[in-house]
């Protein structure tokens, strides 16, 4: 087992001497590498007062500026060209040329801009100007047909125009126009022939949705003394508008001015665009002949205007890529320099931080590179820094191993060196949760789909628009395939296949040829090589054998889970020599764990290996025999063994001493090395033989841990010890969910095959196959939702839930902090 992966990598300190001509090739050096954690040594500063603020406003701008860029780019549909840069590119670009390069973008975004508000301006220009032609068109077609009818308005069913104010009482002008054979204001043959009244009319094109709202509210507002006209604008008009929405142009007919006034402000508060629409024929062709004209040129230009916008920003897309990734790196560079600290005697930045102490040689090779290729004056040095301070916890974590650790991590960072609880879930998690969802066909679906994403990883990864949980399926696809894998085998020991048995050899139980009792009962012949016999499958007491296998399997597996995460614990004590603990901590911890429920797993798989029928005994009750060891000591109902009386007493025994070892070991041997050391001090101190040497080591030596605190001891080991032996109980209990999830999905695997295939394999003929099909597409569908999706999930939590509690408590500490390298690569996700 590789050792970074057992236990955190070894992380030294170390100081950086940067000159200021050459931090920033470095800084661009070290940021390819991804190996150095720096510390923050201005925290005393507030962020807004360190040195590197203004570079990093100036970038903050310049990334906001190509983030518009980018977005008018795919607005245009411009296809924009990966783009390598060269090796070592970015260290021959001075900060002068990262200027030019801010400035260049800034420039560019100043004039896609206006290319942009130009355009959009030209554009709705240009709309109006055809909503406007389109309107002259429809009023021209309205009066032309008004012309040859008998009554100027009854042309309803012709030109799909609507008479408003039919009615006598509520349309009185309209009424009196038509008895006194007006033609008013819309007559295109006679304009003069007025009479003493008169007709005006409001023209407009309008959203056809909103066209209903305006006739009902102007219909109400003038007591429908008004008639309307309205039709369906071209199709010209309709795609060349943004939005892409019917429109309809429409005539309002009314008398007097403060009525007119009154429609217009209705209609433009409802969104429609009026226009101003001559009653003469001649001066309406005028108007059509101009409109026109200005179209033609309008579109000519703002031909002009898109043509040059796509070149700009055809332009762009060949640099976008390249300026974006010098503009991140330059950013992320600052950010960490914010970091530093300035010696102005020497000239340079002064930084500290954490590297792993394999990748120290890497580092300095890397710095003397750097060093040569910018040709510095002064060398950068690299100083290793002993100190007590604890450092961060890195994990060296690859493809495979990554979604385990983050897994772990995401409960809780391990403290430095202690044991990676990452890499000893990469068996138990699948395995836990193949015990919950163990079927063959769910577990080879399930490794299946696994298998397709990892042939297809490189694909996949390029994608920068994969739906979430696609992605954190992609991103966890070996945790799954391992998933499936492991399923597929608890499945093959279930003898489960889509809830099925697989008779792959012959069953071990026979029934007799003949029987003198009315219920047959089966003969066993011999013990099934491995699995689940597939008798049991179709016999009546299949629930109940079932259900105590796997209750009892449950038990077995989350007691040997626990004591080897508490081992793990031991494994911590050795490595940190914490010998107190290993006797005052671990030693009773296992003695009571082992005591009841260790001897409880033992009785199981001893129960499991004797023949009770061959025998003639009666199989006791464990469950009872459990419960009487602790209410009864002594007293045993139905023996299991001879010497079990002494032996359950000792055990009681055992447990019961554990509990004060627990509690009270620890803080009296704790208080008895604290009182030792003072008495040590205070014979040192009464001497006063302490060489001079030796105080300026102390006065050197940084802040000691906390002064000892026995009332907090006390506390500390109260909780963990009501904590533990409690848990003991509640977390073996908290391992019968590997029973039930699994009985929960068995059960649902075979009523929906009951309900769905069984019914289609019982009919015959064309109309049987029909059905297969039909049924067989149904039953996968809701198979793979439903028993492979959401089952599995659940099944997922459920094992990470015993991974973080039940087994997690048993040794992890948790109290370290993350490596958080300065690296590009997050940068560039971004």
């Amino acid at each position: 087992m590789s050792h970074s992966l057992y236990r955190s990598e070894d992380v030294s300190l170390v100081q950086l001497y940067l000159p200021t001509e050459s931090v920033r090739p470095v800084m661009l050096a070290l940021g390819e590498l991804s190996t150095i954690h720096f510390k923050d040594l201005n925290k005393d500063v507030v962020t807004f007062h360190r040195s590197f603020v203004r570079e990093i406003r100036l970038l903050d701008e310049a990334e906001r500026q190509l983030r518009y860029l980018h977005s008018e780019i795919a607005l245009n549909s411009i296809e924009i060209p990966e783009h390598h840069l060269p090796t070592n590119y970015e260290f021959t670009l001075e900060t002068t040329a990262i200027e030019d390069i801010i400035e260049k973008i800034s420039r560019l975004e100043l004039r896609v801009r206006q290319l942009v508000e130009s355009s959009r301006s030209l554009n709705a220009n240009y709309l109006q100007q055809m909503e406007y032609s389109n309107v002259l068109s429809k009023v021209d077609a309205f009066f032309a047909k008004s012309t040859n009818a008998h009554n100027p308005f009854d042309i309803n069913a012709d030109s799909g125009s609507m008479m408003v104010g039919e009615d006598d009482a509520t349309a009185p002008l309209i009424e009196n126009a038509l008895e006194l054979g007006t033609t008013g204001s819309f007559n295109s043959e006679d304009t003069n022939a007025r009479t003493s009244v008169s007709l005006d009319f409001v023209t407009g094109i309008i959203p056809s949705v909103k066209f209903q709202f305006l006739e009902r509210i102007l219909w109400r507002t003038l007591r429908g003394n008004l008639y309307i006209y309205q039709t369906r604008a071209d199709e010209s008009v309709i795609h060349g508008s943004e939005d892409v929405e019917e429109k309809t142009v429409f005539l309002v007919f009314a008398h007097g001015t403060q009525i007119l006034s009154r429609i217009r402000r209705i209609s433009e508060s409802l969104g429609a665009t009026l226009f101003s629409v001559d009653e003469d024929s001649s001066i309406r062709t005028g108007q059509v002949q101009q409109i026109n004209g200005n179209i033609s040129d309008i579109f000519a230009v703002l031909e002009n205007t898109r043509s040059a916008l796509y070149t700009e920003l055809a332009f762009i897309a060949g640099h976008i890529s390249s300026w974006e990734s010098i503009l991140h790196k330059d950013k992320t560079v600052y950010q960490a320099m914010n970091l530093f600290s300035y010696d102005q005697n020497h000239k340079c930045l002064i930084a500290e931080g954490w590297c792993p102490t394999a990748n120290l040689p890497l580092v300095q090779k890397t710095l003397r590179d750097v060093s040569d290729l910018v040709d510095s004056q002064a060398p950068s040095i690299l100083n290793i820094i002993r100190t007590k301070e604890t450092p961060p916890t890195y994990f060296r974590v690859n493809k495979f191993t990554e979604a385990f650790q983050s897994l772990i991590d995401s409960y809780g960072v391990a403290t430095y060196r202690e044991v990676n609880h990452g890499i000893v879930a990469i068996v138990t998690f699948p395995f836990l949760f193949a015990i919950m969802f163990g079927d063959l066909g769910h577990g080879a679906i399930m490794a299946a789909v696994a298998l397709m994403f990892i042939m297809n990883e490189k694909s996949l990864a390029a994608k920068k628009d994969m739906d979430e949980i696609l992605g954190m399926i992609f991103y966890g696809r070996y945790m799954v395939l391992l998933m499936g894998l492991f399923s597929m085998y608890v499945g093959f020991i279930y003898n489960d296949l889509f809830s099925k048995p697989m008779s792959l050899f012959t069953s071990r139980w026979a029934w007799p040829v003949k029987s003198e009792d009315t219920n047959a009962r089966a003969i066993q012949t011999g013990t099934y090589p491995i699995g689940i016999d597939p008798a049991w499958h179709s016999a009546d007491n299949n629930l109940l054998f079932m259900n105590s296998y796997k209750m009892k399997v449950s038990v077995v597996i989350g007691v040997i889970h626990m004591t080897y995460c508490l081992f793990l614990s031991l494994s911590n004590y050795r490595f940190f020599k914490r010998k107190l603990d290993i006797y005052a901590v671990f030693l009773p911890s296992l003695i009571f764990l082992e005591a009841i429920f260790g001897y409880l797993v033992i009785t199981i798989i001893y129960k499991w290996g004797v023949d009770w029928k061959g025998n003639d005994w009666q199989p006791p009750s464990l469950l009872n025999m459990l419960i009487l060891m602790f209410l009864s000591p002594g007293k045993i109902e139905e023996p299991l063994f001879r010497g079990q009386k002494q032996l359950q007493i000792i055990l009681v025994l055992a447990a019961l001493i554990c509990i004060p070892w627990l509690l009270c070991a620890k803080p009296y041997l704790l208080w008895r090395e604290h009182r030792q050391q003072e008495v040590r001090y205070l014979s040192v101190n009464d001497s006063q033989n302490v060489d001079e040497e030796a105080l300026l080591d102390a006065e050197n030596e940084e802040p000691q841990e906390e002064g000892f605190d026995f009332g907090e001891i006390i506390i500390h080991q109260v909780i963990h010890t009501i904590e533990f032996c409690l848990g003991c109980i509640s977390h073996t209990a908290s391992y019968l969910r590997l029973w039930a999830l699994s009985l929960a999905h068995n059960q649902l695997s075979s009523v929906l095959w009951n309900m769905t295939l069984a019914n289609a394999f019982q009919m015959t003929g064309v109309v049987g196959s029909i059905f297969i099909v039909i049924l067989f597409a149904f039953w996968f569908i809701v198979t793979c939702l439903v028993l492979v999706a959401m089952e599995g999930t659940s099944a997922m939590l459920h094992s990470l839930r015993l991974h973080w509690v039940e087994g997690m408590s048993k040794h992890f500490e948790g109290e370290g902090y993350a490596f958080t390298p300065f690296t590009f690569l997050q940068s560039a996700a971004e």
